[in-house]
């Protein structure tokens, strides 16, 4: 296994154990882990750039299966970011958590904002 795929397993595995104890601990431990001085969780947004719309992951690779389409300008919320494929030059993926959890290129999502934190 290369290192590359070790260090993107190592990723997947990180955010996937993050998602699992909060769903576990419930919306009150989210806020408690993951908040501000008035328990405000971080919100990280982005619009996504990309002219035929975003494509969205399984898994921060280009070869993962694509669960969905976002459209060119629509805002959208980021959970994280972690390494994957490269594209175009960068290999930053962010996980988004607008309706369902997926993978997309940060190539393709402008910040609006903070940057996101690393998951």
């Amino acid at each position: 296994m290369s290192p590359r795929s070790t260090t993107v397993r190592l990723g997947i595995l990180a955010a996937g154990g993050a998602l699992a104890a909060l769903a576990a601990a419930g919306p009150a431990a989210a806020l408690d882990s993951a908040g501000d001085a008035n328990n405000h969780p971080p919100v990280y947004k982005g619009r996504v750039t990309a002219k035929t719309g975003l494509l969205l992951h399984t898994s921060p690779t280009r070869g993962s299966k694509v669960i969905r389409t976002v459209p060119r300008g629509k805002v959208v919320t980021i959970f994280c970011k972690t390494r994957g494929d490269r594209v175009v030059n960068n290999n930053i993926w962010y996980l988004l958590t607008d309706g369902t959890w997926a993978w997309g290129s940060a190539h393709y999502i402008a910040n609006i904002g903070k940057i996101p934190r690393w998951c």
